[in-house]
Formats: structure tokens, C-alpha cells, sequence
């Protein structure tokens, strides 16, 4: 069961209001808690955490079976490109990316283990599994993905982006069997490639058209697999806190990092993910802690937020 907070920000995404988005006959709004399952994150079982070596956001993807236009957004490319060669370093402009990344996996760890139905306490929970990390960036994602046991495939649509992952993953034998790719998730489809698991981890707000995004993360997912996705909400709480706070007072990111009209609410990113075949089963907060300098998972989505759904059944 919700917690109160949970169910009060769900009466407030899906009161009716002139800019909401409707459904797809266009008749009525929808209520966000008849459309997702929803879990107090703080109810699932936590699995232990996770080692790696130090997290992921931007590229951009998008098409499917039929011609989708390219949701690639040329100036989030440019930008991320400048900044490639500091991926692994854990006090450079990915920062906040690596002091999230536990966080972050834990979520994926718990909702991923209960949808394949695997151990979440064994070493290697995700074996046999094949991931790809859509908008991998350096590989901070991919790499303890694929010490969980998983096959996994990175793809990145900025090939300095790439370079690094590969030099990277190199240097371990367990993380070198990760394939990485220069390339985009439409392409990934056109190629009728299929996971069981599809990331997207911080890309969603940098790439130019969020529904043909969606479309190509379905299209890479086989029937009854999973879709995990993690953004940033549009509300004025995270443009203070995300923007104004993160980039021009705190200089956690390069200015211009961000941009707020990009930004995806959670019943937005419910509606389009629900028009791409994919229910949202489960969604959590992440709050940051300027005590501990840690982030931990929250019921609250009004800043940062992450999603896990599944595909329909063709």
C-alpha cells in the first residue's frame, strides 16, 4: 500500500488540468494508480550492496520496426562528447553520477530480481540474462551489471563515449566481455536485436523526442521483459535543486547541463512508456543526504526519480 505521501502526489498527477496529458483516444485523463502497481520502495527487500568500480547518463536513441524519426539531439552530443574523458573520474563533472550509482543499482538489483525471479543475495543474480545500457556513456553502468553475472551491451551514441568504456573495461577480465557499441537504440532494432532487460539511466531528458525513445527501448525488449528508466521530474522543486543548485551554486555539473522543458513527469513518462507497450510496475525517489553525501531511495519523485515496467505480451 502507497504511503500517504505517495497517494497525495498521485491525486495531484492525475487531477484533471488543461495541460494534462490525456489518453490515447484523447477523452479523459488518466489516474496514475490504476495504472502502476505500486510499491513503497521502502517495502521491498534490500539486497546487499553492490561493489563496482565507480555511474552513466546522456545519449539518445529512438525508432522501431517501423521508420521512426531519430530521437538523437545533436547539441546533447556535442556537449557530452567535451566532457568524455572524464567519466572515471569520481570527482570530475559525473560526480553526482557516482555517488548515485549504488543507489541506483540497488533499485535495479531488487525490482530486476524480482521480475526474473532470481536471488538478489547470490553474487551473480542476473547470469544467463542478456542487459544493454542504452546511453552507457563511460560504462559505470554497464561495468557492475556485468560483474552481477549479466551479458551485457553498451551502446552510446558519442563514440569518444565508447573509446573510454572499451579502455575501461579492459583493464578487468570480468568486464571485458562487455560489448560496446557506437551506435543507437533505433539502429539496435533495425537490427532485431532483443534483451531481457533494457536501461536507460539519466538519457531520457537529453534526447529530442521522448515517445519515438520509448518506442525503440520497447522495440529492444523481448515479450514480458523489463524497462528501467531514471530522469529527472518537471517540477520547480528540481529545477531549484537540479539546476539552479547543481549547476550555478553547488558546480556539481557543467552549466547547461540540464534543461527543464526537457524534463519528464512521472505521469508523462507513465503515458508515453504505457503507448510503447510498457507498464510501469514499480517507481522510487532518490534524495540526497548533504550529511552523509549519500543518496538513498525515497518515496518521494519530485526530483530525481527511477521507473521499472514491463513489456506486453506480442
Amino acid at each position: 500500500m502507497a504511503s500517504k505521501l505517495l497517494r497525495r502526489q498521485l491525486r495531484m498527477l492525475s487531477a484533471p488540468a488543461p495541460n494534462r496529458l490525456a489518453n490515447p483516444n484523447n477523452t479523459s485523463t488518466f489516474n496514475l494508480e490504476s495504472l502502476i502497481q505500486w510499491r513503497r520502495c521502502s517495502d521491498a527487500p534490500q539486497p546487499p550492496p553492490v561493489e563496482f568500480t565507480p555511474p552513466p547518463p546522456p545519449v539518445t536513441s529512438g525508432a522501431q520496426v517501423k521508420k521512426f524519426t531519430s530521437s538523437l539531439n545533436q547539441l546533447e552530443l556535442a556537449k557530452f562528447s567535451a566532457i568524455a574523458d572524464t567519466w572515471w573520474d569520481a570527482e570530475g563533472p559525473f560526480k553526482p553520477l557516482h555517488v548515485m550509482n549504488p543507489t541506483r543499482l540497488a533499485f535495479i538489483r531488487s525490482a530486476l530480481c524480482r521480475h526474473f525471479g532470481k536471488d538478489p543475495y547470490c553474487a551473480k543474480p542476473f547470469e544467463g540474462l542478456r542487459f544493454v545500457d542504452v546511453g552507457c556513456g563511460g560504462g559505470i553502468l554497464s561495468e557492475p551489471l556485468a560483474r552481477m553475472g549479466a551479458s551485457v551491451t553498451g551502446i552510446d551514441a558519442v563514440e569518444k563515449n565508447i573509446k573510454i568504456a572499451r579502455l575501461h573495461a579492459d583493464l578487468d577480465p570480468v568486464t571485458s566481455s562487455i560489448e560496446y557499441l557506437c551506435t543507437t537504440a533505433e539502429k539496435l532494432v533495425e537490427e532485431q536485436r532483443k534483451f531481457d532487460a533494457v536501461l536507460a539511466l539519466e538519457v531520457i531528458e537529453h534526447v529530442a523526442d521522448s515517445a519515438e525513445f520509448c518506442k525503440s527501448l520497447s522495440g529492444l525488449t523481448v515479450s514480458n521483459g523489463a524497462t528501467v528508466i531514471s530522469t529527472i521530474n518537471r517540477s520547480m522543486r528540481a529545477y531549484a535543486t537540479a539546476i539552479v543548485a547543481a549547476e550555478y551554486i553547488l558546480n556539481w555539473l557543467p552549466k547547461g547541463t540540464h534543461e527543464w522543458s526537457k524534463f519528464l513527469t512521472p505521469e508523462e513518462l507513465v503515458l508515453i512508456l504505457q503507448r510503447a507497450s510498457i507498464s510501469v510496475q514499480e517507481m522510487a525517489g532518490f534524495l540526497y543526504n548533504p550529511l552523509t553525501g549519500k543518496w538513498y531511495l525515497s518515496d518521494d519523485i519530485s526530483v530525481n526519480f527511477i521507473a521499472y515496467g514491463t513489456k506486453h505480451s506480442d
